[in-house]
């Protein structure tokens, strides 16, 4: 049976996760900041783990909970968005929160769980097209476009390290998706978005390795 590992999966996209992996047959460990606030979650029958990717410990901690079990799929969903507003809307708090969380977290747990892979060892993290510095034509929201190009930029170095040779490492873009993030008039649902990202996943190949893809499989510019 395979194994995945979902970093933040207590509701959006991460849940979604869950409960197709789950459906399809999948082991599937996840982690929530907060056990008490995943009630959806635990209705899949998933294992369920605490941790907040901002602590380091917590990480730590969640590896050695781990041991000894095998992970096909590392993905690491966990993520903020503290503003879709212009300059007046910026503060130092939430964007260095959101830097920790969306960029030096998913860093930290791939280099956690290095030693927990096995078969195809995919090492996936959900970023966005507002990450992309092509894609950028309407400017504000400084703080999450900045994480996510962080974010984009560490995994695109980390695919290269000397400690993941072998493994796939994958930056994905979900869409616009109706979630709490995502707001009631995106126009995709998280149920095609997540199987769009699974198709994705389940075709990666060792040429994939470094790539910034869509949910749809097209390419997205840095």
């Amino acid at each position: 049976m395979p194994t995945i590992l979902i970093i933040g999966a207590n509701r959006g996209l991460g849940l979604e996760f869950a409960r197709q992996y789950a459906d399809d047959g999948w082991r599937v460990v996840a982690s929530v900041r907060d056990v008490k606030q995943a009630a959806d979650l635990k209705k899949t029958g998933v294992e369920l783990h605490a941790c907040d990717v901002t602590d380091f410990r917590q990480i730590n901690t969640l590896a050695q909970a781990l041991n000894g079990i095998m992970l096909d799929i590392l993905l690491i969903n966990a993520g903020v968005c503290p503003d879709f507003g212009g300059l007046a809307d910026l503060k130092r708090d939430s964007f260095m929160n959101a830097m920790a969380v969306n960029a030096l977290a998913p860093l930290q747990l791939a280099k956690v769980f290095l030693h927990h892979m096995t078969g195809p060892k995919i090492i996936a993290a959900i970023s966005s097209k507002m990450g992309s510095m092509a894609e950028n034509s309407s400017g504000g929201s400084f703080a999450y476009r900045a994480s996510k190009a962080a974010l984009n930029m560490g995994f695109k170095s980390l695919s290269m390290a000397p400690e993941t040779k072998g493994m796939i490492t994958v930056l994905l873009s979900p869409g616009w998706v109706r979630t709490d993030m995502g707001g009631p008039t995106a126009p995709l649902d998280a149920d095609s978005s997540i199987a769009g990202m699974r198709t994705v996943i389940a075709g990666l190949t060792p040429e994939d390795n470094g790539r910034f893809l869509h949910y749809d499989g097209t390419e997205i510019e840095w």
